[in-house]
């Protein structure tokens, strides 16, 4: 019996999933675990795997179709198998169009949409991007026209729906406040200096600093669902990511319980596979709280979205000098601006209040988290 390929459930709230691009052709002989297709769905887009040996036959979903979940897009037919041993489509997918395989290359979805439109060669392009992956502004020259506005994918229609239902329907309040990053800053130089240290940043403090806090605050780690409170047993701290295609937020799971440097590399990890549009859906999922830092676009403070379910997201804005008081006198510290946002049916004032006191308090004496 031929082999189905199915259109596989990669998330918990999956209906669909859209056919991205194949990577081999009608006719062609595929081994199992090869990759065969990508798919995007709409957090990621994933490659999918041949399920089986034998030659790819029945192609019926074409390039850029939406298809549901479970439903078979082809099959990969054993020696002296046919089509018409399928008892589903058979007729349709025989008359399926076949398609043109092309060599692989390192992209972002937004650059292959340009490429395209402009006939650029990706082979041909030489990538800035992590890993060496082409990214959108590879594909556009510096004095080149902007183009007409691209329709967006999938993961940013998501995204939007997303983030509107959250500002409907979450009851969201916010909490503001200045911490002193002179020792921040001293914890990030020590750490860099320790084995396994060079790449850590201050996002990575804010991870460490962050899972902490919540460990220390339950409340915080749960959400709201059908009326009522549901606590994480892990704490999973996700980073919002700007991406060619939208804003994703992969998650660093167990954040609590990783050293530094363990840590680092992880969010490293994470934010090249973003932006190489690579994530897989594991990288995405199960996300407890959120960090978002625009510190390094110059952003002093800003407000920022639940990600519900999650109960909480803290805003990260950029550090900078500032006259504080100190003893009673004027002196200049570095400054790092803080924004919370929760969830008000999970998170009221006063426990909001005291994880701000939490967080802030290791982030201005941080020694006991040295790892």
């Amino acid at each position: 019996m031929p082999t189905v390929v199915i259109m596989p459930a990669l998330g918990m709230a999956q209906d669909t999933g859209k056919v991205v691009r194949w990577l081999r052709a009608e006719g062609d002989v595929v081994e199992r675990g090869e990759p065969l297709l990508e798919i995007e769905t709409d957090k990621v887009t994933v490659e999918i795997e041949a399920p089986a040996t034998g030659a790819l036959a029945g192609i019926c979903a074409a390039e850029g179709e939406d298809v549901p979940v479970g439903e078979a897009i082809a099959w990969v037919l054993a020696d002296g198998e046919s089509l018409a041993a399928v008892p589903v489509r058979a007729a349709a997918v025989a008359q399926a169009p076949a398609v043109v395989p092309e060599r692989r290359t390192l992209a972002s979805p937004k650059a292959r949409r340009l490429a395209a439109r402009r006939g650029v060669d990706l082979a041909a392009v030489r990538g800035s991007g992590p890993g060496g992956a082409i990214i959108a502004a590879d594909v556009t020259p510096a004095s080149a026209v902007d183009d007409p506005p691209a329709p967006v994918g999938s993961v940013w229609r998501v995204m939007a729906e997303r983030t509107t239902a959250s500002w409907q329907s979450v009851p969201q309040f916010h909490l503001r406040r200045d911490v002193d990053a002179t020792r921040l800053q001293s914890w990030r130089e020590a750490a860099r200096g320790k084995p396994g240290g060079e790449a850590v940043n201050i996002t990575d403090l804010l991870v460490k600093v962050v899972a902490e806090s919540v460990r220390r605050h339950p409340r915080v780690n749960s959400s709201w669902r059908d009326g009522e409170l549901v606590p994480a047993s892990r704490v999973n701290v996700a980073l919002a990511v700007a991406t060619d295609e939208a804003l994703v937020v992969p998650v660093i799971h167990d954040a609590d319980r990783l050293a530094l440097p363990e840590l680092a590399a992880r969010r490293k990890a994470l934010v090249a596979a973003a932006r190489a549009g690579e994530l897989r859906p594991a990288d995405v999922s199960d996300g407890t709280f959120t960090i978002s830092n625009l510190g390094m676009f110059g952003v002093d403070s800003f407000d920022a979205i639940v990600n519900a379910p999650q109960a909480g997201i803290l805003a990260v804005g950029r550090i900078a000098d500032r006259i504080v008081a100190v003893d009673g006198a004027a002196a200049v510290r570095p400054v790092l601006q803080l924004t919370l946002t929760f969830d008000h049916r999970v998170v009221d004032g006063a426990r909001g209040a005291a994880f701000l006191d939490t967080l802030a308090t290791l982030l201005e004496e941080p020694a006991g988290l040295v790892a």
